[in-house]
């Protein structure tokens, strides 16, 4: 007895008791769609199988399902391309293929067959190839949505032509591609468009003023590109408009006066531009503004009475030239979630300008002219996580209410003119990781409750008149990693419970004060440390020899203090400078100024006459020296207080800011987090199992890379040890074709490396790209590889111990804009020890690690010697190389022509170079041989390719196998 599945969930049946609706989303599905009978469907009009797990391709025999009208297979593991058998569904009016892994490129077919079709989406997928024409014959089509693949190639002018009938497309979505050239003015032509999206791709030229034309839009996203020109004011006929982005761009001009008929606009975003002038009045009339992002541009004048409607939820127009008071206006927007109006010229009594914000997380106004005293309504913004003030001129003291904030993670109020107490209360900020209140006027002693803080990550209470002792509280504050109490009145020892503070990695510097006592040899336990300067106080007895075990320090100041004794021995104090040990009672050892420490003494007679030269001859000298010293210095202090503290961060950050061995850490950590808006996702261009990478713009005009960890969960440490050993590894090496380590950032809640930014991505993403690939002619991929290989030549053989990079792939060579190569990732690098085993666990990419690896587990160079050799191929042919590995290891090898075997999307070599093509494939094999000890080292590879390698007599190009390739001696 057959069972009907008519009455089966997700089953619908027509009154024959066919099928017509299968519609089984969210069900958990596994398989593949190859083993699902399509002939047995003949009525099936609506297919749904979204979300669920189906793997595999799309079957070409879905031919059969002849009547459908709908097909969802959204949000699978789908793979493979788009079959050709779809274009014979000509009933279809709705296709959705979206969020999965499919390839290839848009066929043209498709779109002269699908007359019907209403709605197309194949977003979120890794479809290639330009957009065809054809779509414009899709005269129903509705929507549109091809965002988050990798097409390429300019905008279809047929997209708007009402003579290919688009007349009722209402969703034109096109954002995260590749797509080049100007926004065709033919899109003026689609009336009903009501969401335009076209962010995120390299589209050029001016906005077309007849966008002006789609009286029905409501979104407009062109962020992200390289459009330039001025805002049209066209742009203003959008009076149903409710999101406006155009950040990221090269607009230039002044914002239209037009655009205060946009009275329905929510979200207005012009960031990152070259936009100036002053805001236009009319800008008072949008009353429903939510969100409005001005940063970056060169904006000047007044800001108007924004948030009439009392609407505006962020505000952002931080680094322009805005002067004058903030609006009065501001404080009537209870709703603000975040205002950022720092790096300006804005005046006004901050007890006033800002009003009681019951849902504000993020403040920041520093680097203005803001007076008066802080006010303790501040206490009553209980979601504040950011309060930020630096830079002003603000006075009185700080409110012990802010110690209500108990969700606030910044508090800067650094470079005003505060005094007082530093209150009690503020011991009750438990999430507080940033306390900042350096070049201020505070005075009194340091409060026993900062131990409280057991999240505080920095602590900067410098250039105040803090007086009493260092609480040793301060040492239960374990994730402190910067510590700069320096230029205060403090006296007394320093506390040994410092030593506690394992994670102080960045700085330690209590210079500058009366501290006394002997060094605490605990302090030998801050083994992260960089920077320690414990100069001009009255500190006494000997530099602990504890502090030979402080293995990261970079700089160290000792000076104006009564030690004496040897300094440890280790690299960093006998190479510091003369400087660093000066005035002190007696310090001796092996370092530049110090006498050894078994030098004889002068005799008594010598030394008497030594200080009747210095009392007659040298001391009135010396006198009057430090009397024009000390004038200078109080000169100097009262300018440096006078000037505009944006200014000083400038200075400090011209030149290289990132600099490993000498740099500011705090400055680089908040200039990163300012770059990144907090590592705002819209800053994200990678992401791995170890976290993310971000694309940050300094304020130096400097442009970085920032791969920031995952925050350590559980305990695992895994993470954590590629990073450090990273650091290891970069700060150990110099080479052209090595990333650049500029800085970086390491404790338990953000960790981060630095590195010098490559505009072209990685050598895997270009040549997964159809159009990027093309650009990578024959010279330059020999050149790519050639890279490689000297950097790992450098590696092996030119530093000591060797280097092994054990995870070289084409994701970890990244290119710049001139298309030179450069290593990256060194997380799981080895440092080839003498005489040790070498051991290791199998790590790697699956695909690149040489074979002998599974079973011997031991590193050695050759095993980056054959990764080197599968990129190598990779790059000459394309693709990664694994069928064509195991087709030339089995014994039955094919004699497969090399012409066949190299990219296809390029022309065959030119006879000038095809020489080098024979000979690096022929290298490249030679890499990937089975046996360890028959690959050549990477010296000869790197040599050999810089010379050419010898000159073949061989078949013609045209006739070569790889197998009389593999049997060549290189």
């Amino acid at each position: 007895m057959t069972i009907s599945p008519c009455k089966w969930i997700g089953i619908s049946c027509n009154s024959l008791g066919s099928v017509t609706e299968i519609s089984l989303p969210n069900a958990g599905l596994l398989g593949k769609l190859d083993n699902l009978s399509f002939p047995s469907f003949p009525n099936l009009l609506h297919l749904n199988l979204s979300g669920n797990a189906i793997t595999g391709n799309i079957p070409a025999h879905i031919i059969s399902l002849s009547k459908l009208s709908s097909l969802d297979l959204s949000m699978n593991s789908l793979s493979g391309i788009l079959p050709l058998s779809l274009a014979n569904l000509t009933n279809i009016s709705e296709i959705d293929i979206s969020s999965n892994e499919m390839i290839g490129e848009l066929v043209p077919s498709f779109f002269t067959n699908w007359t019907k079709l209403i709605s197309l989406q194949f977003h979120n997928n890794q479809l290639t190839g330009k957009i065809p024409s054809q779509i414009g014959l899709l005269k129903n089509l509705q929507i549109l949505s091809l965002w988050g693949n990798k097409i390429s190639g300019s905008i279809p002018p047929s997209l708007g032509d009402l003579t290919r009938n688009l007349k009722n497309l209402v969703e034109l979505v096109l954002c995260n591609n590749n797509l080049t050239g100007p926004i065709p003015p033919a899109l003026g032509n689609l009336k009903n468009l009501v969401d335009l999206e076209m962010s995120n791709n390299n589209l050029t030229g001016p906005i077309t003023p007849v966008l002006g034309n789609l009286r029905n839009l409501k979104f407009l996203y062109l962020s992200n590109n390289q459009i330039s020109g001025s805002i049209p004011p066209e742009v203003g006929n959008l009076i149903k408009l409710n999101e406006l982005t155009l950040y990221n761009n090269l607009l230039t001009g002044s914002i239209p006066a037009t655009l205060g008929n946009l009275t329905s606009l929510v979200i207005l975003s012009l960031y990152r531009n070259q936009l100036s002038g002053s805001l236009p009045q009319e800008m008072t009339n949008i009353t429903n503004l939510s969100v409005l992002d001005l940063s970056g541009n060169n904006f000047s004048g007044y800001l108007p009475q924004l948030c009439q409607g009392g609407s505006l939820k962020a505000f952002t127009a931080f680094d322009n030239h805005f002067i004058g008071e903030i609006p009065k206006s501001l404080r009537n927007c209870t709703r603000l979630t975040r205002v950022r109006l720092k790096g300006n010229q804005l005046t006004g009594n901050v007890s006033e300008a800002f009003g009681v914000y019951p849902h504000l997380t993020f403040m920041d106004v520093s680097n203005n002219r803001l007076f008066g005293e802080l006010s303790p309504n501040w206490g009553e913004c209980q979601n504040l996580r950011m309060l930020q003030f630096p830079g002003n001129m603000i006075t009185g003291r700080i409110p012990p209410k802010i110690g209500q904030l108990t969700q606030l993670g910044v508090l800067g109020l650094s470079s005003n003119h505060l005094v007082g107490e530093i209150p009690k209360e503020l011991g009750r900020l438990t999430s507080l990781f940033n306390l900042s209140l350096h070049d201020n006027q505070l005075s009194g002693q340091m409060p026993q409750e900062i131990g409280k803080l057991s999240n505080l990550e920095v602590l900067d209470l410098s250039m105040n008149h803090l007086s009493g002792p260092i609480p040793p509280q301060l040492g239960d504050c374990s994730k402190l990693w910067y510590l700069k109490l320096t230029e205060n009145d403090l006296n007394g020892s320093i506390p040994f419970q410092i030593g506690n503070l394992i994670h102080l990695q960045v700085v330690l510097d209590l210079s500058h004060n009366s501290l006394n006592g002997e060094i605490s040899p605990q302090l030998g336990k801050l083994q992260m440390l960089e920077l320690l300067n414990l100069s001009h106080n009255m500190l006494s007895g000997s530099i602990p020899k504890s502090f030979e075990g402080m293995m990261s320090l970079q700089s160290i100041d000792f000076s104006y203090n009564d030690l004496g004794g040897p300094i440890p021995i280790s690299k960093t104090f006998q190479k510091a400078p003369a400087e660093a040990f000066i005035e002190n009672k007696g310090l001796c050892g092996e370092a530049r100024g110090l006498k050894p420490c078994n030098a004889p003494s002068t005799s008594y007679g010598d030394a008497r006459k030594g200080h009747q030269v210095v009392i007659f001859i040298i001391l009135p000298l010396l006198v009057a020296l430090f009397l024009l010293f000390v004038v200078a210095c109080i000169s100097s202090i009262y300018y440096q207080r006078r000037r505009n503290p944006k200014q000083l961060v400038l200075e400090r950050s011209s030149g290289n800011p990132f600099s490993i061995w000498n740099y500011d850490g705090i400055l680089m950590f908040e200039d990163i987090v300012e770059a990144t808006e907090g590592f705002d996702d819209i800053y994200c261009i990678g992401i791995g199992g170890y976290g993310k990478v971000y694309k940050a713009n300094l304020q130096t005009g400097q442009v970085v890379a920032v791969k920031k960890l995952h925050p350590l969960e559980g305990g695992d440490q895994s993470d954590q040890r590629n990073f450090r050993n990273e650091i290891r590894v970069l700060t150990e090496v110099r080479h052209r074709n090595i990333v650049k380590l500029y800085g970086f950032c390491s404790h338990a809640r953000c960790s981060f490396l630095v590195y010098e930014y490559m505009e072209r991505g990685s050598l895997a993403s270009i040549l997964s790209n159809d159009e990027g690939a093309i650009q990578l002619d024959w010279t330059i991929r020999v050149k790519v590889i050639k890279g490689v290989a000297h950097a790992l030549s450098y590696m092996h053989h030119d530093c000591t111990p060797p280097i092994v990079h054990r995870d070289l792939s084409s994701n970890n060579v990244l290119l710049n804009s001139e298309l030179d190569a450069s290593v990256s990732d060194f997380g799981i690098a080895r440092l080839l020890v003498p005489d040790s085993s070498n051991w290791t666990m199998l790590a790697g990419t699956y695909g690149y690690i040489a074979p002998e690896l599974a079973y011997t587990m031991r590193v050695t160079e050759k095993c980056d010697v054959y990764s080197f050799g599968v990129v190598a191929l990779e790059v000459m042919m394309g693709r990664h190389p694994g069928e064509l590995i195991s087709s030339l290891m089995s014994p039955n090898r094919q004699h497969k022509l090399l012409k066949d075997t190299l990219d296809q999307r390029l022309l065959a070599p030119m006879v000038e170079v095809e020489q080098e093509v024979v000979f690096m494939v022929s290298m490249a094999l030679a890499c990937i041989r089975s046996n360890p000890d028959s690959r050549p080292t990477m010296h000869h590879v790197a040599q050999e390719l810089s010379v050419g390698g010898p000159s073949f007599s061989l078949e013609p190009f045209n006739a070569l196998t790889l197998c009389q390739l593999m049997d060549l001696k290189v």
